[in-house]
């Protein structure tokens, strides 16, 4: 469930509410019953470790990195350089 704040307009107070995603706002304050707004707060949802950003994935080898080749397909690699090949005149 999720942690919301509400800020009291009368006195200030910031108060930490749990509710399910389905309850109502809170609209009135616990310690002077002043009407509540919700605040937008910054969330503690962190993705930490290896492979959650592109730098991560850039740092893979080359052969990890690289999509499986289906059966019959043939690479680059394997094909002649056009340079390199004699054609005789």
């Amino acid at each position: 469930m999720p942690i919301y704040e509400y800020e009291c307009t009368k006195c200030g107070k910031i108060e930490e509410v749990i509710q399910n995603f389905s309850d109502k706002p809170l609209n009135k304050c616990r310690f002077c019953s002043g009407k509540l707004h919700k605040l937008i707060s910054h969330n503690s949802f962190q993705l930490k470790g290896s492979g959650w950003y592109a730098t991560d994935y850039s740092s893979r080898s080359q052969s990890s990195s690289t999509p499986t080749k289906k059966t019959g397909e043939t690479s680059d690699s394997n094909k002649p350089d056009k340079s390199a090949v004699k054609t005789s005149e």
